[in-house]
């Protein structure tokens, strides 16, 4: 058991350095960056507390493993906590159609989803062919519980402008009302229409006004994990 927690600890910290390294600009050298470095010590720490426990050296070993997963995002802090989640995102929302941004500098997470392939046209009901899509949103949602939401509703510039608010309220409170009933806590949401307020691409053309019509959940970063 000794051993096995040593190698543990010591794979968990080199694990953390090695995935994290850049390029000195000034030496060339490759060096560890200090978000790497803070989940191999999380990594590390967290293995020392699974292998604590248990009953068995099978059970030690399990949790020991699960130790270190857990640690490694801990330890790594608020930056290490959203990319991790930025990453599962990446992978449960190939190819469906949903935008996944990064903001750098805040590290806040966007996924941007079309309207045309969100909501029947002209109506605020999720279809049911994008069920599957939520569901894989939710259940990020869920393990990354830290953060809170801004899910906003956005439309075009055709139409009145107090149909396009509401209609833009209404998505963003069907596509939070759906994420609450799979389990996401309602009080990390807060839902807005914007309307034609905040387009993203040019009005004047039928694409550009396609990308307008779409509804995006902001996912922003915890103060502390």
């Amino acid at each position: 058991m000794r051993s096995f927690l040593i190698t543990a600890l010591a794979g968990a910290v080199t694990l953390g350095a090695l995935s994290g390294c850049t390029t000195n600009a000034y030496t060339g050298e490759q060096q560890a960056s200090k978000t790497a470095w803070g989940a191999g010590i999380g990594a590390a720490v967290g293995a020392a507390a699974g292998a604590a426990t248990g009953d068995n050296s099978k059970e030690r070993k399990e949790r020991a493993l699960k130790g270190a997963a857990i640690g490694g995002v801990t330890g790594g802090g608020v930056g290490a906590y959203m990319d991790y989640q930025e990453k599962k995102l990446r992978e449960r929302l190939q190819g469906v159609g949903v935008g996944v941004q990064k903001d750098k500098q805040t590290g806040a997470i966007t996924l941007v989803m079309p309207g045309n392939i969100t909501f029947p046209t002209g109506q605020s009901s999720v279809k049911a062919d994008f069920y599957n899509v939520l569901d894989a949103v939710a259940d990020v949602l869920k393990e990354y519980n830290k953060t809170s939401l801004t899910i906003s509703g956005h439309t075009d510039n055709v139409g009145r402008d107090d149909a396009n608010n509401k209609l833009s309220q209404d998505r963003a409170n069907s596509v939070a009302q759906y994420l609450i009933s799979r389990g996401v806590a309602g009080g990390r949401i807060n839902a807005v229409g914007y309307g034609k307020s905040q387009p993203i691409a040019d009005n004047s053309t039928e694409n550009g006004r396609s990308q307008n019509r779409r509804v995006e959940i902001r996912i922003n970063p915890p103060a502390s994990v």
